[in-house]
């Protein structure tokens, strides 16, 4: 039976379509909350899906093709690749519709780093549609990186 269930939120999760156990998340806050909640000291790792129905799409699109290396080697979540999170704070989210932006900062071991996120409300609660990071030497979209990669 669970090897039934990993067979069937591994199919789900390449057709794009959020696992049956993830959380149904009521607001942008709750959600980011619990997307950085493994991030931060004593936190635990989850295998939920964060991310939205297009955005599952594109980074499995990029997986695809990828021999191993996608368009991103780098965990948009924190922009890096270690961390050591502090400071973390979210602001005040603005609605458009269904979509919210959010401007997340924190420290990550000692440098200042601040994203944007585009947050989608879909049937099964608010997902990361978007991340950007405005700032540094290499600014980025996510949602750019993995179709910029599709060629």
């Amino acid at each position: 039976m669970r090897l039934f269930a990993l067979v069937l939120g591994l199919c789900l999760a390449t057709l794009g379509v959020a696992p049956v156990n993830a959380a149904d998340y009521k607001t942008p806050e709750a959600m980011l909350t619990a997307l950085y909640a493994p991030y931060l000291p004593g936190g635990e790792g989850t295998d939920e899906t964060f991310y939205s129905t297009r955005l599952q799409k594109l980074f499995a699109i990029d997986a695809e093709g990828a021999d191993g290396v996608g368009a991103v080697d780098f965990d948009p979540i924190i922009a890096g690749q270690d961390y050591e999170i502090s400071k973390l704070a979210f602001g005040s989210p603005k609605f458009d519709g269904d979509k919210a932006m959010v401007v997340v900062t924190f420290d990550n071991f000692t440098t200042p780093i601040s994203l944007t996120y585009t947050l989608i409300n879909e049937a099964h609660g608010w997902r990361v549609d978007d991340i950007e990071n405005k700032a540094g030497e290499f600014p980025w979209v996510i949602s750019k990186l993995l179709i910029d990669a599709q060629g």
